[in-house]
């Protein structure tokens, strides 16, 4: 089974942006990513984990861009336009509770459920078993629940919207 590149370059610019919080950094984070992959895959024609490869690249990348140099702090900005005030504070109560996860639980919320990276893979990048990913999985979940049900009456809706993919 190959890897639809076109499918996955947006899903490693969200990774590489997380990771550096620059859009111009990450897409070219991006871009040597798959001049990487291209490489390799025309040198080795059995590739069986190139999804896992993609992200071990990107990963990789972003590390040695870390220690080029400091990131900015983000600022939590909402949008200016006119969204509801109920998706305003959702968002905000939503990433707040994130923030109180480790960056490495961060992380695997955001590819898990923003990339929609299978578990078989998440669990070959992390070197746990799909089983074990799955409980952490689950953990994360229960604990980001639990923090969002303590904000102020936007539990219920939020956490099951969460849980559909709109993290």
């Amino acid at each position: 089974m190959s890897v639809d590149l076109n499918e996955q370059y947006d899903k490693i610019f969200r990774y590489c942006y997380f990771k550096v919080r620059n859009r111009t950094v990450a897409e070219d984070i991006t871009q040597e990513t798959f001049l990487r992959f291209l490489e390799r895959q025309n040198k080795e024609n059995d590739i069986v984990k190139e999804m896992h490869y993609l992200y071990t690249i990107a990963g990789n990348l972003c590390a040695d861009e870390f220690r080029k140099k400091q990131t900015e702090e983000l600022t939590d900005n909402i949008p200016d336009e006119t969204d509801h005030e109920d998706d305003i504070l959702t968002n905000v109560a939503l990433g707040s509770a994130i923030k109180k996860l480790s960056d490495e639980d961060r992380e695997l919320i955001i590819l898990r459920y923003v990339n929609e990276v299978p578990v078989s893979v998440l669990s070959k990048l992390y070197g746990i078993s799909r089983f074990a990913m799955s409980r952490r999985i689950r953990k994360i979940l229960s604990f980001l629940k639990k923090e969002f049900s303590g904000e102020e009456g936007y539990h219920e809706k939020a956490v099951e919207e969460s849980h559909s993919g709109i993290i």
